[in-house]
């Protein structure tokens, strides 16, 4: 049976679940942007825009970079030129195949 939480106790538990995908994605840098929209739809550009959305809502000024730089544990140019490898042909016949036709 689910324990039922409390809102402050729910969003601690979100919050900390949250941190931990975000060190869980600086520490397996392997991991492409490209693979995780394929496999899942989102990447860490996805949780950079959502977390600048989110600062939006509640009055917080986050710039595109910070918001970046928050989800990367880097400037992303420097995320980038680091960990980004040239996305073959199977992946972004993989990505094309399943964006939406509106993007």
């Amino acid at each position: 049976m689910i324990q039922k939480l409390d809102n402050k106790s729910r969003e601690a538990l979100e919050a900390a679940a949250f941190r931990r995908l975000i060190s869980h994605l600086q520490n397996h840098t392997d991991v492409q942007n490209i693979d995780l929209m394929n496999l899942a739809s989102f990447c860490r550009n996805c949780l950079s825009g959502w977390y600048q959305e989110e600062a939006e809502k509640r009055g917080i000024v986050l710039g595109k970079d910070e918001a970046r730089e928050i989800i990367y544990g880097m400037p992303y140019a420097q995320w980038k030129e680091t960990h980004q490898h040239e996305v073959t042909p199977q992946q972004l016949k993989k990505f094309q195949d399943n964006s939406p036709s509106d993007i």
